[in-house]
């Protein structure tokens, strides 16, 4: 498979290639987002810009352990912009993208966890 969303080279050193590591990263990251994107949408539906900021920076952690620069540069604006309440017109968007890009982030790393198993 061809990742595109995750950094398999950085999870690999990040995690010295242990899979029972990096298996429970993702559990837990999967289990975030499950959390994350129901409390920003009403974060954002409350127009509580400044915890969606805080949400946004908090997830951006998580984007990170898995190479996902994209991602994480995203969710920096999101957060800086939220903090601030300004652009907030692109908030909806913000959100969204959170969605979808982690909805396939997980598809990879569910294969990258397949493809490691499959090695051993």
């Amino acid at each position: 498979m061809e990742y595109k969303k995750i950094n398999t080279e950085y999870i690999l050193s990040a995690t010295d290639g242990d899979i029972s590591v990096i298996t429970n990263i993702v559990d837990l990251f999967i289990k975030q987002v499950d959390e994350t994107y129901p409390e920003m949408k009403n974060l954002l539906e409350a127009k509580d810009y400044l915890n969606l900021g805080l949400l946004a920076h908090k997830v951006k952690s998580s984007a990170a352990i898995f190479g996902m620069d994209e991602l994480a540069a995203m969710l920096k604006t999101f957060e800086l912009q939220a903090k601030n309440s300004e652009n907030v017109q692109a908030y909806p968007d913000y959100v969204s993208m959170y969605k979808n890009y982690c909805q396939d982030a997980i598809v990879e790393l569910n294969s990258f966890i397949n493809e490691l198993n499959s090695k051993q």
